[in-house]
């Protein structure tokens, strides 16, 4: 087999997994947490053993809907923190950035973050839980990444921008779960909240060490 062939082959294998993906994210956004392996099939027009070929197992799936998922998430929370705004605005729109992505799709997030009861039909025995804990962990990680770009946290920082990184983004999820179970707050209000109790330390080292900071 020629390049050219594995080349096309390649991008042939890429575009029918993106085609199960999408499938995969109409069911999804229809049953939340319940959706099984069985409907995406039919969702995508196969048979279950394809669709394991694919990825493996609902593990497999879930794992590529969350990259799909994440990436995306994480391309919006880096442009907020980019905007050209003040400090305050910026740790705001950060947060508003989350909540209003877990909003628009809330039977997307409880796939990612809630393992079913039960599971869906078919699916007896995956835990949601145990593959969430990577995605939330990775977030941390890219977080903690743009804040020692962005802020001077002198020395010890890249230890202190992890910590920050996991502890906001486990802030933010805590929260956003919470919020979006309860709605006890707009979530205008909810942003201003936890916006205060990040801008104490946040402000203190921008002022510190002047400049655009974080």
């Amino acid at each position: 087999m020629d390049t050219t062939q594995r080349t096309d082959q390649q991008r042939s294998a890429d575009r029918r997994r993106r085609e199960l993906l999408e499938a995969a994210d109409r069911v999804v956004l229809r049953d939340g947490p319940q959706a099984s392996m069985n409907a995406i099939a039919a969702e995508a027009g196969i048979t279950k053993p394809i669709l394991y070929r694919h990825f493996g197992d609902k593990g497999g799936l879930y794992a590529a809907l969350a990259t799909r998922h994440t990436d995306a998430l994480l391309d919006s929370l880096r442009a907020a923190l980019d905007a050209p705004a003040d400090r305050r605005e910026r740790v705001e729109a950060t947060l508003d950035t989350y909540l209003a992505a877990i909003e628009a799709r809330p039977q997307v997030y409880r796939f990612l973050m809630h393992p079913a009861e039960g599971g869906g039909p078919g699916d007896q025995g995956f835990d949601v839980g145990k593959h969430s804990a990577p995605l939330l962990r990775r977030m941390g990680e890219e977080l903690a990444q743009v804040i020692e770009e962005r802020l001077d946290l002198g020395p010890g920082g890249q230890q202190l921008a992890r910590v920050w990184g996991h502890g906001i983004v486990g802030m933010m999820h805590a929260a956003g779960d919470w919020w979006l179970g309860e709605r006890p707050c707009s979530r205008a209000e909810l942003v201003r909240s936890l916006a205060d109790l990040l801008w104490g330390r946040l402000a203190a080292v921008a002022d510190r060490v002047g400049g655009p900071g974080f």
